[in-house]
């Protein structure tokens, strides 16, 4: 009976390993060109699907016109408090998706701890078994769910939402599949205790709440709502997505005021006034769902879930006052903190590439075998290494510690394969436990002399060897906490040396740690501001501001030098292209017509042929033409920008295909709409129309489209000689997609100073004043009725810059 039932389970182990796929299966659904860890493939057919510009620039074609007319100030109104009922609606969803994660991740762990510690007391081997496979189960489970469900939930997200907040929509990114799989997936890496943390995941969830909010659903599965669909533009989802990725730092740290920091600093290209209202906001709520979750789990309705679930460590009761001579140490701990932070960043980017460049080619089967065997490896190192460290006996000194305590419990001072009742194992206090309470451990204030510099060192290299390793690895990882994991090491070991250098006793080793974290996570990161304000708010002590500030400084000084911040180096790796704040000092010898080349610019009539359109988008992979017209006198100019996603919605419809070449008169009241501007919305992080989807038939190629109605007359021009400095801010600050280059113009018919763009809003329709009526005022006014012209344009291009 036993044999068959061994048989059974070894046939379905067999059957389900079959059906894991192979190197040449592929990926299906829309992610296809994003490789289960994330990381996109760079072959060339891949490049030009996956990876594509937004559209931050306001499309001002007839069709926008005419809604813009229709709206009055009741939908402006209506317009304004959607959107800060959808930035209630991210907190909450956010808050609560962080408080599933750590309540699972809590409940895992204490399962875990509660099972081995129970087994240990029988036999350390089977107490290791349980716990290795224990942590394999959920690691197994995390990979799964990444490899065969949501390929684009791998990694920590932020780099790939850093690229779509810079302008580049990264396919899959943002889609209900990858939440589904950034929650779960988070579960199970973190629960497995890998050396990664939620926290970045957190910041991927919260974007992709605040996106699926912003189109109004997921059409895929169903969860659509046509009430929600008010958001037509990438700028307005562009401002979600910065509230929900504060609103994943803020869940993730508690930390508020740190998020709107971090939105600000660290992932948005493009920052408002009117956006940090909502931002703080949404970091508002998500501090109120997280704390109301906390009290109704103190009630022990969460089962294993504490006051550890969620970071925060409190150090008010710390070190109260530091001396001039410990700005030295401190000092040190910021140097070392940037050689390390600068050589991870190296060391994980090496290796990821090694990953995708040979190991992931293998397929997703063997990206299933890495990670259990870096699960296995871990287990080992966490349970192994504390067992070969001799125990050492409770302190006397202060009769309030509880001394020993049980593994996997809060508090220090755990347990751990010793003889004695009364004795403790350091190593095991950090490494055989969570890491939320190891860090709690070492953060810990009227602790001297509990952990040995051996055991520190030991720690040290060990747990940085495993984080550099797991990273990149086909599951959801942060690398906040085992930043601050790694920092706090070092700084607690540079503490217990300063304790014994100047022999004081007010000098706390926990503080050093709290600095050591810091310093790592600016070594690489590179953030201060940001850092510098959830530093304060997870601690609690605003008195180690000026440190916290100090280290800061020079970590991020000392890393700049060497490398660039783990975000900027691994979106670089992924093929992100971003738009860095500082254009290259080499654009500043380089004008526009040079960064053109010698390409050539495809151009579209205004009243063109289906079948050309069709033929030139099947030719190239453009993403914008120029459409241009005959003048009256037989001069060819420049009428405006039409993008290939209106073309394609265009040729799908059907709807303005007209049997002659004769174009539509723009002059006339009664031109109709066939179309409102939700037809031509492309939905965040997918695919999206094809020219290969559509059906032509012989007769439709034979037809004309005039495309005057659905160009946007008034892209952004540059002439020519203009620096590409120039053109290179002009682009990234205003979040352009596409800038015209054209000859220097032959004739001004104006000038626009500061005082003809203030307006005053006199009437209740909504007209606006000039309030400059000068004599040039009127002057100019008088030359453009003179100069207005029907086929009024810019002259031809030299070049297009896309």
């Amino acid at each position: 009976m036993l044999s068959n039932h061994l048989q059974n389970g070894v046939e379905t182990a067999k059957l389900i390993w079959s059906r894991l796929p192979n190197a040449e299966d592929g990926l299906s659904d829309t992610e296809h060109e994003v490789d289960a860890d994330g990381v996109l493939r760079h072959d060339s057919a891949a490049n030009f699907d996956a990876v594509e510009s937004l559209d931050y620039e306001v499309i001002e074609n007839y069709a926008y016109r005419q809604e813009q007319a229709r709206r009055g100030k009741l939908y402006v109104w209506y317009y304004v408090a959607v959107k800060w009922f959808f930035a209630l609606l991210i907190g909450i969803g956010t808050g609560l998706a962080a408080v599933l994660i750590n309540i699972s991740v809590e409940n895992f762990a204490g399962w875990k701890y509660s099972l081995t510690f129970n087994l240990i007391q029988k036999s350390y081997v089977l107490g290791f078994v349980l716990y290795t496979m224990i942590n394999l189960a959920l690691v197994f489970s995390s990979v799964y769910i990444i490899t065969q469900f949501a390929p684009a939930a791998a990694g920590s997200g932020i780099p790939e939402i850093k690229g779509y907040l810079n302008g580049i929509d990264t396919r899959g990114i943002l889609l209900f599949r990858t939440l589904i799989g950034k929650i779960f997936g988070s579960i199970g890496s973190v629960g497995g205790g890998l050396a990664l943390g939620k926290e970045g995941p957190l910041v991927h969830t919260g974007a992709c709440i605040a996106s699926i909010l912003g189109q109004g659903g997921s059409t895929k599965y169903h969860l659509s709502s046509r009430w929600l669909q008010i958001f037509k533009s990438d700028r307005d989802r562009r401002d979600l997505v910065t509230c929900g990725c504060a609103a994943g730092v803020a869940a993730a740290f508690r930390a508020p005021v740190g998020g709107v920091l971090f939105a600000l600093e660290e992932v948005t290209s493009w920052w408002r006034s009117q956006l940090m209202w909502r931002v703080f906001f949404t970091s508002a709520v998500v501090a109120v769902v997280v704390r109301t979750a906390m009290g109704w789990c103190k009630s022990g309705k969460c089962g294993h879930f504490g006051s550890g679930g969620f970071i925060i460590w409190d150090v008010s009761d710390g070190q109260e006052d530091y001396s001039f001579a410990e700005l030295l140490p401190m000092a040190i701990i910021g140097v070392i903190g940037g050689l390390l932070g600068a050589l991870f960043n190296q060391l994980t980017l090496y290796i990821t590439h090694w990953r995708r460049n040979y190991l992931h080619k293998k397929g997703n089967r063997v990206k299933i075998i890495e990670a259990c065997l870096i699960s296995v490896i871990t287990s080992v190192i966490s349970f192994g290494l504390p067992l070969f460290r001799k125990c050492s006996p409770c302190p006397d000194t202060d009769a309030s510690i509880e001394c020993p305590r049980p593994p996997g419990m809060y508090g220090n001072y755990v347990n751990f394969f010793c003889t004695k009742d009364h004795e403790y194992n350091d190593l095991a206090t950090i490494f055989f436990n969570t890491q939320d309470d190891a860090i709690r451990n070492l953060f810990s204030a009227k602790t001297f002399h509990e952990y040995s510099a051996q055991s520190l060192l030991t720690f040290l290299v060990m747990f940085y060897s495993l984080a550099v390793v797991t990273f990149g690895t086909a599951v959801p990882a942060g690398q906040f906490v085992p930043g601050i994991m790694i920092g706090s090491t070092y700084g607690r070991l540079v503490g217990m040396f300063v304790v014994r250098l100047y022999e004081k006793m007010n000098i706390e080793e926990g503080t050093y740690a709290l600095l050591g974290a810091a310093s790592f996570l600016g070594g690489s990161m590179r953030m201060t501001v940001s850092l510098c304000v959830i530093m304060v708010e997870i601690t609690n002590n605003l008195k180690l501001l000026p440190l916290i500030m100090l280290v800061l400084l020079i970590s991020k000084a000392v890393g700049d030098a060497f490398n660039e911040g783990l975000y900027e180096e691994q979106a670089r790796l992924r093929g992100i292209p971003l738009l860095e704040s500082r254009p290259k000092n080499l654009m500043r010898r380089m004008t526009a017509k040079e960064a053109c080349g010698n390409q050539k610019v495809t151009f579209l009539s205004r009243v063109v042929k289906v079948a050309d359109v069709a033929s030139i988008l099947r030719a190239n992979n453009h993403n914008g033409f120029p459409v241009v017209d005959q003048s009256r006198s037989g001069e060819t100019m420049v009428i405006g920008l039409i993008l290939r996603s209106h073309l394609l919605v265009l040729l799908q419809s059907k709807a303005d295909f007209q049997h002659s070449p004769l174009a539509v008169d723009m002059r006339s009241q009664s031109i109709p709409i066939r179309h409102s501007l939700s037809d031509f919305v492309k939905p965040v992080s997918s695919k999206g129309l094809s020219i290969n989807d559509i059906h032509l038939s012989a007769d439709d190629l034979e037809m004309y489209i005039d495309l005057a109605p659905f160009v946007n007359p008034s892209p952004y021009v540059v002439p020519e000689d203009m620096s590409l400095t120039k053109v290179y801010n002009l682009f990234r600050q205003l979040g352009l997609r596409h800038v015209f280059v054209v000859p220097r113009a032959s004739r001004v018919i104006g000038m626009i100073t500061r005082k003809d763009l203030l307006f005053e809003d006199n009437d209740d329709s909504g007209s606006v004043e000039l309030q400059s009526t000068s004599v040039r005022g009127r002057h100019r006014e008088r030359s453009r009725s003179r100069t207005r012209r029907s086929d009024n344009g810019s002259p031809l291009l030299n070049g297009l810059l896309d």
